[in-house]
């Protein structure tokens, strides 16, 4: 049934690109887990990551960053990681760094 606990249905969450709104995103307890972006000519800026307390520390935002992510190479768009948690997931995921783009400074 639909009632089944989130925490045991994490492998099956899947990511939502929610272009109306701008965002990636999943539905969990609690709200949505999201990242957040402005599209800009062939640039992707990824402004904001947010988890819900409730679903925190379940590797929601890197899914959804992931996902974003792939999302902007299909596209062939520029990425442009202004949240913080998107610039530290890029550096240490180096499979992006032919999609990222630096942050102006």
């Amino acid at each position: 049934t639909p009632s089944t606990a989130v925490t045991e249905m994490d492998e099956d969450l899947s990511v939502t690109h929610n272009s109306a709104d701008a965002r990636f995103e999943i539905p969990v307890e609690g709200g949505s887990a999201f990242a957040e972006y402005v599209l800009a000519g062939d640039r992707i800026r990824f402004v904001h990551t947010e988890v819900p307390p409730q679903a925190e520390g379940r590797g929601l935002a890197g899914k959804i960053v992931a996902a974003g992510l792939a999302y902007a190479r299909e596209k062939h768009l520029r990425v442009v990681a202004v949240c913080p948690y998107v610039a530290s997931y890029v550096k240490r995921h180096r499979q992006y760094d032919d999609i990222v783009d630096a942050l102006a400074q």
